[in-house]
């Protein structure tokens, strides 16, 4: 439940900035991370960790969130989409610092 309202929130709230859902939609064939595609995945989710939204990047494009319901509720998901939202929209992620590349994200 908790992905499916990260993939409703996402698609409804980052619409127009160059996601694109890489993860299966049927819950039965997903597990328990979702993955979007972006050109610029590696500084977005180094813009996505220092506002303390943690995930993790796998080249050679993707944003992977994990969702594990004994740590996170839906309040945590719209909180981290809330996070995405605000740094897409505000290019947050174009910064010099956040394209520094290090062994993990």
């Amino acid at each position: 439940a908790l992905c499916d309202l990260f993939i409703a929130l996402v698609e409804e709230r980052c619409a127009g900035f160059g996601l694109a859902l890489t993860t299966p939609r049927d819950p039965a064939t997903r597990g328990s991370h979702v993955s979007f595609a972006h050109a610029d995945a590696w500084p977005i989710m180094s813009a996505l960790i220092d506002r303390g939204v943690i995930g993790d990047f796998r080249a050679p494009d993707l944003l992977r969130f994990g969702f594990t319901p004994l740590f996170i509720d839906e309040d945590d998901v719209r909180g981290a989409v809330d996070v995405l939202a605000d740094v897409l929209d505000r290019r947050l992620w174009d910064d010099p610092a956040y394209r520094a590349r290090g062994r993990v994200t």
